[in-house]
Formats: C-alpha cells, structure tokens, sequence
C-alpha cells in the first residue's frame, strides 16, 4: 500500500521553502547594509562635514556646531554613516526582495514592475538630492539670518543630523507622489479626470503635509508643497499616457 502521506503537511512545505528562502533574502539584505557600512565608517567624519556643510557655510565668523553631549561626536557620524549604508544598499535590498516575489508574478506585472521600481529608487534619490542642493541652503540661510543679533548661532551635532535626516525622509517620500498617482490610475481605483478635479484639495492636502513634515515655517512649507503638487501633475501625465495606451490596445484587439 502506498503511503501519500499527510495532505497537511503538503501543504506546509511550500510555506517552509519560502520562509526559508525569505530569511535568506533578509541576511543577504542586512549583510549587505553592514559590508557598505563598515567600507564607509572611516569616512564617517567626512560625510558628517558633507552633510552639515548647507549650515556651515553659512554660519557667522566665529560661530560652529557643538555636542551638547558627552557621546555625541562619536554617536552622531555612526548614526549618519549608518543611515547613509542603508540608503546606498536599497537597490540591492529591492533586488533581494524582487527575487523572492517574481516568481509569482505574471509577465506583464513583471514588465511593469521593474520600471517602476527603478524610478521609485531614483525617485527617492532625487527627493534627498533636491532636500540637500536646493532646500536646505535656502532654510538655512532664513534660520541664520532672521535670529537676534546678539544670539549666537551655535547648533547642537545631534540635533541638526535629526533635523535633516527627517527632510530627507520627507523630500524623498514626496517625490514619489507620481508612482502613487499613476498606480492609482494603473490599478483602476481612480480616474485622470477625477485627480483632475481634485486639483484645490491636493494643493491645501500638499500644504498641510508640508507644515506637518517641516519646521513651522513658510519658506521650508512651500518648498515642499510646491514640488509635491508638480509632481502630481507629472503622476496625472503619466495616467493619462497609460490610458491612451490601453484604449490603443483596445482597439487593435478589436480590429
């Protein structure tokens, strides 16, 4: 007689296999982070000053940053230099996690799936660059200048590299509003022309994000909102191309 074995236990294989597989994929990931990290901590100092270097160049004569605590000049540049082994280690990470999901996948979500992948990565990567090039020498330069003449301007190591690595995240999330919209579109949850009428919504929602996301000001708001809300534009382009895309589609099948 022929022992089929438990049909339960059948089932629990493939959930094993991938958990196992998952777990690999994880360690790849962190392994990853720790080789790029421990390659860039040498020059944690110098990416510390690289960083800090929007505030400096605009500190008056005389004036620097100081640590207000004990720890600080070695946790701030550890933090930072860890931060910055994630961020140079996402491509690699999505790749782990790019293998392990596309065996699942159709062709044609393969086919759209890596586009959009690469474009949410240098998405991100703009955001931060435009946070750093743009936003920051324009903030910092309103922070410097509207203070009492007689308050130095001295700030903390720690509490900048926080204030920062929070624009960064919040510049970078918002640059990826156009792979929001035209998923939305893609998915069918929601129209161009309905995302066209929501235009004055959008516009106050972008404000509102950005004075929760940035210091209570105008100047760090608007810079903000304003590329949010483009980019929003740039995400209803998109969705309007993808319709006209399929509506080509739709007629060839039908010719």
């Amino acid at each position: 007689m022929s022992n089929t074995g438990d049909p339960q236990e059948h089932n629990q294989a493939p959930l094993i296999e991938h958990l196992i597989e998952l777990r690999s994929r994880l360690m790849r990931a962190v392994i990853a982070i720790l080789v790029i990290f421990l390659g860039l901590y040498a020059f944690a100092n110098d990416i510390y000053s690289f960083v800090a270097q929007p505030l400096m160049a605009l500190l008056p004569e005389g004036s620097q940053m100081i640590a207000t605590e004990v720890a600080s000049p070695f946790l701030a540049p550890f933090k930072l230099t860890l931060v910055v082994a994630v961020f140079a280690a996402v491509p690699y990470v999505l790749h782990q996690a790019w293998a392990f999901v596309a065996p699942g996948l159709y062709d044609n979500e393969k086919a759209l799936a890596l586009p959009i992948l690469a474009s949410s990565v240098a998405l991100f990567y703009g955001g931060a660059a435009f946070a750093y090039y743009v936003v920051f020498p324009l903030l910092f330069q309103f922070f410097t200048q509207t203070g009492p003449e007689n308050v130095a301007v001295m700030t903390d190591i720690n509490q900048y590299l926080n204030f920062v690595l929070k624009l960064f995240f919040a510049f970078g999330v918002a640059f990826e509003i156009p792979i929001a919209t035209f998923l939305l579109v893609l998915s069918g949850a929601t129209t161009v022309e309905s995302l066209s009428k929501k235009r004055p919504y959008v516009v106050l929602g972008c404000f509102v994000i950005g004075m929760l996301l940035t210091p209570p000001d105008v100047v760090s708001q608007s810079l903000l909102a304003v590329p949010m809300y483009l980019l929003y534009e740039v995400g209803l382009l998109f969705g309007r191309l993808v319709r006209r895309k399929r509506e080509k589609d739709e007629e060839d099948e039908e010719a």
